[in-house]
């Protein structure tokens, strides 16, 4: 079966994330992620892609990106992919594939979702075992940029991000002060079982706008119900 494309708005932002093959490692030592900053710098300025948030793990990586162009993200990731593959398998002497298939992105609803997948990517060293305590321990994260104002020229700060203060330091103040909420599980499955599945992160509303645009489906059929009953064919003319 072919494989549909991706949903791609220039101008609305992503999660994408790309893993390690059989989720091994992908970084070993700082020279490896430090390469792989450098290179996400200059495909993301090649490629006109906006780079919001981010976090390097052992094994995956997480972005959150605006396109500017259709095509950006993944020109970006292939450019991105074929330089670290050829320095990785230079580096430990190796051959062969590095990552477990295509990258996976979801559109992001900017207006619910948008901060929360910011915490969702800068806290993965936190929900990651015997990692780190405060996404601030990590140094392989967007965190430091976002909420502490340290200087790093791969992160342009989205819209929302500037909306939340006049200053840097006010943005930097309220930023943090989002992490002293946690994200509700469901919110959690959401942004993984989206992301996974390549479907839209966002309302109804959101998504509906999308399935215009798009023509495609945007998130999963609901499951069970008597599809011979009123009832249930009122609620999915509802949807």
């Amino acid at each position: 079966m072919a494989r549909l494309p991706r949903f791609v708005i220039p101008g609305q932002p992503q999660h994408v994330i790309v893993r390690g093959n059989n989720r091994d490692p992908i970084f070993y030592a700082d020279q490896d992620y430090r390469f792989y900053l450098d290179k996400l710098k200059q495909a993301s300025d090649q490629h006109a892609c906006d780079i919001h948030a981010y976090v390097l793990m052992t094994n995956h990586v997480h972005l959150l990106v605006t396109p500017q162009t259709e095509q950006g993200i993944g020109k970006m990731m292939q450019m991105l992919g074929r330089y670290y593959v050829q320095y990785f398998n230079y580096t430990y002497e190796r051959t062969g594939t590095l990552w477990e298939g295509r990258y996976k992105a979801t559109l992001i609803d900017t207006e619910n979702y948008l901060l929360t997948c910011y915490r969702y990517i800068e806290l993965n060293p936190v929900r990651a075992p015997d990692m780190v305590g405060h996404p601030s321990e990590y140094p392989w994260s967007s965190y430091r940029y976002n909420a502490l104002g340290k200087p790093d020229q791969l992160v342009t700060p989205h819209l929302e991000y500037r909306r939340l203060g006049k200053t840097a330091a006010e943005r930097q103040a309220a930023y943090r002060a989002l992490f002293k909420t946690r994200i509700a599980e469901k919110t959690l499955e959401e942004i993984r079982a989206a992301t996974n599945k390549a479907w839209v992160l966002g309302s109804e509303r959101f998504r509906a706008k999308i399935d215009q645009l798009q023509q495609r489906q945007t998130a999963p059929k609901a499951r069970g119900g008597d599809r011979k009953s009123e009832a249930y064919r009122e609620g999915i003319n509802r949807v």
